[in-house]
């Protein structure tokens, strides 16, 4: 039982903020990877001639919370989906959302942004369909530093957040029994339960442990098995979200708190920012770290509270927008890459050359998906879309399909 005395919110209530929040999120995604082509001193595939420095700590403002609010928002539908579904039927079903997408854009999507890098770094011939036979027979070693990801001879470069997906997912499905054991209930209930100072402190302190133990032993690579730092903050927050799922008293406290919330992040990453700039010598690193994890979280729950508060309606965009997220962010990188391409010789400048390339990855993204994949039944469950519902025969086509055929006599009662 969870020891928050509102009741869960019932079965068939929709959360239109976290729909509003995922969609929400995952824009800020495209918008931070055009933001890494022009941000100096970051590697990237691809890096701009008008890369620049202001760019630096607008984007690690975003970057310390953007991929934790994904992987909470996630955790907080696994929560929704794990009601209704034993462990192998979220294995089934999130395998086959998850997995099933990933193996088609690392063999289709993401191929092009490999060779786009390898041909900027002089380490790949010119000419897309040579090195797409090559790249996907896997036969040939590449040179080292082609492209991200050549020493496997294939990448998932962007798409690496849906096999950190499943892996949570199966760790959560694969527990079940636990976390509906008393003791889970009794931690989820915990959590839950939090209110005050303690909901805006407490889901700190696992964060900031994990900082400590793993961040400088294991620094973020992306690599599945040995990203042991991102896992432990990505899982925990997937962990947080799960617990909140259907839970109600814990959305209403984070609105409650989201001023204060909100105003607590303000100050902390100002501390952040005039410690990282005003000292001579690097601070010590245990206060970095500690203000690094709580405004991640402050962060976070700020988006929540005011989420919850201000997005939690029936918006008019809000079912075109669930079914094109996925699409978009499978495609949006590729996309980027090749808007950088196209662009890259016409010498548009700082202003003029990031608002094209914004607006030729949103139409690209939309055309796509809108002209083609919704549409499409064989590619949908390849962009991560349950394949659309067969239209229901009119009551005069049901009646032409109970006619006996020419010929035969209708069953006789009796038979």
């Amino acid at each position: 039982m969870t020891a928050d005395p509102v009741p869960a919110t019932p079965p068939a209530h929709r959360r239109h903020d976290i729909d509003a929040l995922r969609a929400l999120a995952f824009l800020f995604v495209i918008l931070y990877h055009v933001g890494m082509y022009y941000v100096a001193d970051w590697p990237w595939h691809l890096k701009s001639p008008h890369a620049a420095e202001w760019l630096q700590w607008p984007m690690r403002i975003l970057n310390l919370w953007r991929m934790d609010l994904v992987f909470l928002i996630s955790g907080v539908s696994l929560g929704f989906l794990s009601r209704g579904q034993g462990t192998w039927g979220l294995l089934r079903s999130r395998g086959l959302r998850l997995m099933l997408p990933l193996a088609f854009g690392m063999a289709v999507i993401v191929p092009y942004q490999a060779y786009a890098q390898g041909v900027a770094n002089g380490l790949v011939a010119p000419g897309f369909g040579a090195f797409l036979l090559r790249y996907l027979s896997m036969a040939q070693p590449w040179p080292k530093q082609a492209f991200d990801g050549a020493e496997f001879g294939i990448t998932w470069n962007h798409l690496w957040y849906l096999p950190y997906l499943f892996t949570y997912t199966a760790l959560v499905a694969l527990t079940l029994p636990l976390w509906k054991s008393a003791a889970g209930q009794r931690l989820r209930g915990a959590f839950n339960g939090l209110r005050g100072w303690k909901l805006l402190l407490l889901p700190v302190v696992p964060l900031l442990v994990f900082t400590m133990l793993l961040a400088s032993r294991f620094p973020a690579t992306h690599n599945l098995v040995r990203d042991f730092h991102l896992h432990s903050l990505y899982f925990t927050m997937f962990l947080y979200g799960y617990w909140m799922g259907v839970d109600t008293g814990v959305w209403k406290e984070l609105e409650r708190l989201r001023r204060v919330s909100l105003a607590l992040a303000v100050a902390v990453i100002a501390a952040f920012i005039a410690l990282r700039t005003g000292m001579k010598s690097p601070p010590p690193g245990l206060l970095m770290d500690t203000l690094r994890m709580l405004y991640l979280w402050l962060a976070v729950a700020t988006i929540l509270g005011h989420g919850h508060r201000h997005l939690n309606r029936p918006w008019p965009w809000l079912r075109w927008a669930n079914e094109s997220v996925y699409p978009w962010y499978v495609l949006h990188q590729t996309l980027i890459i090749a808007g950088v391409t196209l662009l890259a010789p016409f010498a548009l400048g700082p202003v003029m050359e990031p608002a094209l390339l914004v607006a030729l990855t949103l139409l690209g993204c939309w055309l796509l998906t809108d002209g083609l994949i919704r549409r499409t039944d064989l590619l949908r469950p390849l962009f991560g879309l349950k394949l659309r519902p067969r239209a229901a025969p009119s009551s005069a086509a049901r009646k032409q399909d109970l006619r006996p055929e020419p010929g035969l006599r209708s069953p006789s009662p009796r038979a």
